[in-house]
């Protein structure tokens, strides 16, 4: 299990980098990335992050990895007992789709042909998919108040009309410069990015230049494909600047993981080839419809030729999404753990008589399932569809699908009726859905996190990106434990961390400490990095000097090259809300503890 664990990775198809994760097979993002230099990491686990000022150092040929330990939480369907991309399930995924300009450090067996089939062969609408060239400058959570360098990648698009393109949202993560390029064009225009759907890796760009659109045709949708159906796949892969096309066939339709957003939706295994550079480019079935978007790929030893579409169904939720509201607002969620409910013994212990339903094992506080469902109950209807034992319903003719499956057709603010049996008896409920309020958030909305310094103390929220920069051994098990397993008990809240210390003579003999959660202050108990502010406004620092500490801010900021003592978003008036004082009081040390509490209670303001 070790070794297997060891040698697992994600890659993102829009960026030819590499995502380190603990998996024992791996799915990759199809995009690759140009840099003028790629940072080599080693392994996650001998990986220790070195400070801003010896990454020069660290520069090598070679493909940028990236640890993706995208851990899922508590699922909307985790029956399976296994975790969704980059927790401990069977399988990886990369993500290609972008390529570095370092070609030759790419290591991929170009086996499969490029082919064009002969109803495809100089079709009019191949002109629809273009290049996309992105430059990309990611944060640096380590030191939150800058910049990492910036690198360059390339994907794929097309055009679906009203001067709208998609792609994937890995190819333009944390963009500051997206371009586009036509077939058989050598000028580049562009493009601006309207929204990006982290958790089903879609984005929407716009094209503003009229010459760009000079007799565009945009692509039609199709209709889900069937098993064997044959599928097409045209993109700008590596190996070549111009356009690629391979062929394969449907080979399986279900619900899979994401690895980009570490999410669960509806995805078309395919068997034709899919590279780095791919990401975003359609797939095509015969009749000349696109049937959805390269995105991943499945990459074991034991397998080969797996590669992932994302179906219209998915692409038309995220379309919709962003007309009805004016920006994307996600997938919803049930909120809740579920169970296989096959065991004959734990169906009569819960006195459910008919062989179908699945045990609600956890309900999210944040979720308005909190209300009207409890641990024990027994889902057996979905909107009046049957739920299986196994956690499957009826999906198209002579198939079933993923009970999840049904709650991603909804919108957020939907309402869902459930059919539940409680202690015997069977009811009817309605839940409102809502996407998940995450405690340690896979992505950073923004762009850049939130950082507060204190005499030199950094606190920053726990986010997935953080950890996977700082290397998960230096965060500590017991707070690795909490961010992977612990359920947000309100919106809003975050667990904030004690980044690092930079060293002066204010706060002499606190400078080794680093990555420890901040529980109160004061004794009060922290919801978040603005609470954390605001109660700093009024208080004062770490058993040190109020005044000294005030005193030395100054000096500490200039000396370190820091412009803020705080980011932008801490600025602003900070709302206390009383439910969220009740809830944190009544439910706080419910979850595993944290590292270290900085003084007795916390931070004690002298």
């Amino acid at each position: 299990m070790a070794t297997a664990v060891a040698n697992c990775f994600f890659s993102v198809l829009t960026s030819s980098v590499k995502f380190r994760c603990r998996v024992s097979s791996q799915r990759y993002l199809a995009t690759s990335h140009h840099s003028i230099a790629s940072v080599t990491c080693k392994a996650v686990s001998n990986h220790k992050r070195r400070p801003s000022s010896n990454r020069d150092r660290e520069l090598k040929e070679g493909v940028s990895q990236k640890k993706s330990s995208r851990k899922s939480k508590d699922d909307d369907y985790g029956i399976s007992g296994k975790r969704k991309a980059g927790g401990s399930q069977s399988a990886a995924f990369k993500s290609f789709g972008a390529q570095r300009k370092d070609k030759k450090e790419f290591k991929f067996d170009i086996k499969e042909q490029q082919v064009e089939p002969n109803n495809l062969k100089d079709a009019a609408f191949l002109d629809a998919v273009v290049k996309v060239y992105c430059t990309h400058t990611e944060p640096d959570y380590s030191l939150p108040w800058q910049k990492q360098r910036q690198y360059t990648s390339t994907g794929s698009a097309f055009m679906i009309g009203n001067g709208k393109l998609l792609t994937n949202a890995h190819c333009v993560e944390h963009h500051t410069q997206v371009k586009v390029k036509r077939r058989g064009d050598d000028t580049k225009y562009v493009a601006k990015v309207l929204a990006r759907g982290v958790d089903c890796d879609i984005a929407l760009l716009s094209v503003e230049s009229e010459q760009f659109w000079e007799g565009a045709e945009p692509l039609e949708f199709g209709c889900l494909p069937r098993l064997q159906d044959a599928v097409t796949v045209v993109g700008y892969p590596l190996g070549g600047d111009t356009i690629s096309v391979t062929k394969g066939v449907v080979s399986r339709i279900e619900v899979t993981s994401y690895a980009h957003g570490s999410s669960d939706l509806l995805g078309i295994q395919i068997d034709a080839a899919i590279n780095p550079g791919n990401s975003g480019g359609p797939a095509f079935s015969d009749q000349g419809e696109c049937i959805g978007v390269a995105f991943q790929v499945y990459r074991s030893e034991e397998v080969e030729n797996i590669g992932y579409v994302i179906p219209t169904a998915v692409v038309s939720h995220f379309l919709n999404d962003y007309e009805k509201n004016g920006r994307y607002t996600g997938f919803p969620s049930l909120g809740v753990l579920l169970q296989k409910l096959e065991n004959p013994a734990l169906r009569a212990c819960l006195q459910v008589h008919s062989n179908e339903g699945v045990l609600v094992r956890r309900v999210e506080p944040t979720s308005d399932a909190n209300r009207v469902l409890k641990e024990g109950d027994v889902i057996v209807s979905f909107d009046d569809v049957n739920v299986g034992c196994e956690g499957t319903v009826p999906f198209r003719s002579n198939e079933r699908i993923a009970f999840r499956y049904l709650i991603s057709q909804k919108f957020a603010g939907d309402v869902a009726e459930l059919g539940i049996i409680r202690a015997g008896s069977f009811m009817k409920v309605k839940v409102v859905l809502n996407p998940r309020v995450h405690l340690v958030p896979y992505h950073v909305d923004g762009g850049q996190p939130s950082y507060l310094i204190i005499a030199g103390l950094v606190f920053t929220p726990l986010s997935e990106p953080l950890i996977e920069e700082e290397c998960e051994d230096s965060i500590g098990l017991k707070l690795l434990a909490k961010s992977r397993y612990s359920l947000a008990r309100f919106k809003g809240e975050q667990i904030v961390i004690l980044s690092q210390v930079l060293a002066n003579e204010v706060n002499f003999g606190y400078e080794e400490m680093s990555n420890q959660q901040v529980l109160k202050l004061n004794g009060t108990p922290i919801k978040n990095i603005r609470h954390l502010a605001h109660l700093a406004d009024y208080n004062y620092v770490v058993v040190l000097e109020r005044e000294a500490a005030s005193t030395s801010s100054f000096h500490i900021l200039k000396d370190y090259g820091i412009p803020s003592e705080r980011s932008s978003d801490l600025l602003e008036p900070y709302v206390d809300s009383l439910d969220d004082n009740k809830v944190a009081v009544q439910d706080f040390g419910n979850s595993p503890v944290s590292n270290l509490e900085i003084g007795f209670d916390g931070l004690l303001w002298a």
